[in-house]
């Protein structure tokens, strides 16, 4: 087992405009056109690394299959994937996010799953082309300072924040994928008007982080109240810190409001893949009851295979009452992307 780590964590979330790492093997096969068949399963990975090496663990203890990894953040790994085309020397995406996986199928350059491999998870977290599948999930919520925010008089919709009540105490992060995917979710149930005003409402009155991790790091040093953030940021402090030590909390909003919004993270097969059957292989291991084992045991994602559980004290996935918008619903994010320039977030 992996047990979790914060600073991996921290340091997956400032991959975003770092430079990619490749194993050795990788690095090698990329400067060829075409990959040979007989090397190690090929990976670009845009996930975070404790669940990525947890898996790879067990599916090469299991299959006997070595993996070589390149990481990066998912939105630069999908261009790169797009630029490379059939000689890309990858066999496997892993994306932290669903829009990476979204784009790559939308450009034709993702292969078919096993029909037994997407029965594994419940089908609105897959693709409905079956060209990527949901491996975890995570959940939008509030994390807020014990000491400066009553719960109680929390507001009962995300979009509450991006007013004068809340003037500069209130941390977003609006580089991250999954606030881009919130974006996209005030978007579909809110109307397009109603998305640009709570950015640039919370450009007036919020305040801009880099990451989801350094706004939960504010919040809990007292910086700033309030904060926007992935579920797991929070869970890795707190079991860094201690429960009973850690000077926030997490609020999850609920009854279907934006605020409290369902995003995941999952991979797909490149229809260039010269290791296809490894790969196929491998995205199966991710869904098999002791792949979601491995991953969930290294980070505080829900897994989506029925009957596998968390290890970490997550908020039971039936009483999340989150928002009632599906991955394939989010698209590639591209919209959310051109509000936050309208909003001058961007």
């Amino acid at each position: 087992m992996y047990p979790l780590s914060r600073r991996a964590l921290l340091k997956g979330a400032a991959l975003g405009g770092a430079a990619l790492a490749a194993g050795p093997a990788l690095i090698a096969a990329a400067s060829r056109p075409a990959r040979a068949a007989d090397g190690p399963l090929a990976l670009y990975n845009g996930q975070h690394r404790p669940p990525v090496e947890a898996l790879i663990a067990a599916f090469t203890a299991s299959t006997g299959i070595e993996v070589a990894v390149r990481h990066g953040s998912s939105a630069q790994l999908a261009s790169q994937l797009m630029e490379e085309g059939a000689h890309s020397p990858a066999d496997v995406f892993w994306s932290e996010e669903s829009p990476s996986l979204f784009a790559l199928a939308e450009k034709g350059l993702l292969a078919p799953l096993a029909a037994g491999t997407l029965a594994a998870v419940p089908a609105e977290y897959s693709a409905k082309d079956g060209t990527w599948i949901g491996a975890t999930a995570r959940c939008r919520v509030v994390v807020y300072n014990k000491a400066n925010v009553d719960p109680a008089t929390l507001p009962a919709s995300v979009l509450d924040f991006a007013s004068e009540a809340y003037a500069d105490r209130v941390a977003f992060a609006p580089a991250s994928g999954a606030f881009q995917q919130q974006i996209m979710a005030v978007m579909i149930l809110k109307g397009r008007e109603a998305a640009l005003a709570w950015l640039k409402g919370l450009r007036q009155y919020g305040r801009v982080y880099n990451s989801d991790s350094a706004a939960v790091e504010a919040v809990e040093s007292g910086d700033i109240p309030i904060a926007l953030s992935n579920n797991y940021y929070w869970q890795a402090l707190a079991r860094e810190i201690g429960e009973a030590d850690v000077q926030s909390a997490i609020y999850n909003i609920g009854h279907g409001d934006p605020g409290t919004l369902i995003t995941v993270s999952g991979g797909g097969v490149l229809k260039s893949a010269k290791n296809a059957e490894a790969a196929q292989r491998f995205v199966a291991f991710m869904v098999s009851e002791e792949g979601q084992k491995a991953i969930v045991a290294a980070i505080a994602e829900y897994p989506l295979r029925p009957g596998v559980t968390s290890p970490f004290p997550l908020t039971p996935f039936g009483e999340l009452d989150p928002a009632p918008v599906t991955p394939n619903e989010l698209g590639d994010a591209e919209a959310a992307l051109a509000l936050l320039r309208e909003a001058e977030l961007a």
